[in-house]
């Protein structure tokens, strides 16, 4: 198998809402669009983030078309987790967790968009 590119696609009940939290905050940019879609990629990442409007009639399989976000964290891997926090703070976003360390060496923190979905910073230390 040869995989050429990987996308998350999460519904939301306010696609534009999520695009613009993750564009603002995360550097991600619009790949493509449509009414209740849209699809977003990053200039260092091989992974597309998509948004989908909740209750699309072509969402398959339609016993799972419920919104996403329980149990489901978005996590971005960083350089400077501390200088991101800052940043991303001082723009206004809902900060979940502050910076932590566990005793394994991930530090993280997260943040909610406007529609709850968690966004988590984590940077690997020794």
């Amino acid at each position: 198998m040869n995989i050429n590119q990987t996308a998350i696609s999460l519904n939301v009940a306010d696609v534009q809402a999520s695009a613009d939290f993750a564009k603002a905050h995360f550097g991600y940019e619009e790949a493509m669009a449509a009414e209740g879609f849209v699809s977003l990629q990053h200039p260092s990442s091989a992974t597309n983030v998509i948004f989908l409007a909740t209750g699309l009639e072509t969402f398959r399989p339609r016993e799972i078309a419920g919104p996403a976000g329980q149990g489901l964290l978005l996590v971005l891997v960083v350089d400077d987790i501390d200088d991101e926090y800052a940043r991303i703070t001082a723009a206004g976003a809902r900060v979940v967790t502050e910076p932590e360390t566990e005793p394994w060496g991930e530090r993280y923190c997260q943040f909610a968009d406007p529609n709850g979905l968690i966004w988590q910073l984590v940077q690997w230390v020794s």
